[in-house]
């Protein structure tokens, strides 16, 4: 499961929006996988742009019934770089980026690897005024290591919602990703809902929609339940 839900800009943060610079812990129980899932997850500014990561655990190596390890893990790190904000081109950013992990099946019977993969474009950022509702727009160059692809492409919208049908504490945010693998068009997005119960801790969860995503031929849902700790 991947999750690239970054939470805003720099200019959102300049400004001092809901929207801040965070690290969280997210737990989620997977119903299609009937796994548990964590992610740590981060994003951090600074003078030069931003900073996105976040690295998935998925839990299913099984001793009999017993979970006794994960079993999958992915990592993704991405950079943006913006040192023009006070001119025009203040929205559009320059983008790296990479991705890669591990897994394994059948109780550790077997394993894969899911390919690095080295990405570079742009990211252009819109906002509403006050910041609490943002899309980001990526198109950016794919290079898979050791994995032809036919169309070396990524597009990917990022989007964030903030207190929802004017709730307070209700987030509507995620992602939507379309690549190619082979020659074969993949898509994945992860739209999450959450609910601030208290200043740290935020319950809801996540529907992954999918369309020939990690082995998995055509159009697949997976809906998840979980819980986020902000640190």
């Amino acid at each position: 499961m991947s999750k690239k839900i970054i939470v805003a800009a720099l200019a959102a943060l300049a400004l001092g929006s809901v929207a801040q610079a965070q690290t969280n812990f997210q737990t989620f129980y997977d119903f299609g996988r009937k796994h548990f899932t964590t992610t740590l997850e981060g994003f951090h500014t600074d003078n030069w742009g931003n900073t996105f990561f976040f690295i998935d655990y998925d839990y299913n190596n099984k001793d009999g019934n017993k979970v006794i390890s994960p079993n999958n893990t992915y990592f993704e790190i991405a950079r943006c770089l913006n040192f023009w904000g006070d001119s025009a081109l203040a929205p559009l950013s320059l983008q790296v980026e990479y991705n890669g992990g591990f897994g394994t099946g059948g109780n550790m019977a077997y394993s894969f690897p899911v390919n690095n993969a080295f990405l570079v474009g742009v990211d252009y950022f819109i906002h509403s005024g006050d910041f609490k509702n943002t899309l980001n727009l990526k198109l950016l160059y794919k290079h898979f290591v050791g994995l032809e692809s036919k169309i070396p492409m990524q597009f990917t919208a990022v989007w964030g919602l903030q207190d929802l049908f004017g709730l307070g504490g209700l987030r509507f945010s995620g992602f939507a990703d379309v690549w190619c693998e082979l020659d074969h068009v993949v898509f994945l997005s992860e739209p999450q809902l959450w609910f601030q119960v208290f200043d740290h801790f935020n319950i809801g969860g996540e529907v992954e929609f999918s369309y020939n995503f990690a082995g998995m031929e055509g159009f697949h849902v997976m809906p998840c339940l979980g819980t986020k700790w902000v640190f």
